[in-house]
């Protein structure tokens, strides 16, 4: 499925790179706030730190800007696993590094995520499609890291076990934002990454954590 491209006048992609930096931070507060329906393109503009003319020049249309939170939002956590993960896959070790990898994007960016879920309804029907797909891409990559286990013999899952446990840790990871006013109350996030790992690893297999020497965590430190 296409990217779909945000139309801007200026040519200097490092430029618009920056300003759609700027108003993707301001929307995101507004929309958090506001709602994206009640939010404005001027008060987008003024909340990145320029005109109303100038936020035109960068995009055509308020969803513009919806649709670009979004996108950075996969794009960040995708190039992060990525980064993190390329030396590593195959192994439990990399499991665990990448779940806890994913989690920390996921308080780092549990304003934009938040954001995104409440309105994400709100996307046009050519965008929608696009922005689910790269949700299910990153379930991918957790689908991938598993199956790699499997191959190496570190664990022992069905297909539909790797599928089932992929969206689980993608959705545990998300659950520290959309809780955090209950969850930050009872952990640190380490803490929450430890046990949340420490489940996951017990559930799938009984001696995972044994086959991983430094796996085994205490969540009360």
């Amino acid at each position: 499925m296409k990217k779909r491209e945000v139309m801007a006048s200026v040519k200097d992609e490092r430029l618009v790179q920056k300003r759609r930096d700027q108003m993707i931070k301001g929307a995101v507060a507004l929309f958090k706030q506001k709602g994206f329906h009640r939010t404005t393109t001027r008060e987008i503009a003024k909340a990145a730190g320029f005109s109303i003319g100038t936020l035109y020049e960068y995009i055509r249309t308020k969803e513009d800007v919806l649709y670009l939170v979004c996108d950075s939002i996969y794009d960040h956590v995708s190039d992060r696993l990525e980064k993190e993960l390329d030396n590593k896959k195959g192994t439990l070790e990399s499991l665990k590094l990448g779940i806890a990898n994913f989690f920390q994007v996921m308080d780092e960016m549990q304003a934009e995520v938040l954001v995104m879920y409440q309105e994400v309804k709100s996307l046009s029907k050519d965008a929608l499609p696009y922005v689910l797909k790269k949700e299910m891409d990153m379930v991918g990559m957790f689908e991938n890291l598993l199956t790699r286990c499997v191959e190496n013999g570190e664990l022992k899952l069905s297909e539909q076990q790797v599928k089932i446990i992929a969206h689980d840790i993608f959705v545990q990871g998300q659950m520290w934002g959309f809780r955090r006013w209950a969850l930050q109350k009872l952990f640190t996030l380490e803490q929450y990454i430890e046990l949340q790992t420490e489940l996951l690893f017990t559930g799938i297999k009984g001696d995972a954590l044994k086959m991983v020497p430094d796996t085994k965590m205490d969540v009360g430190k």
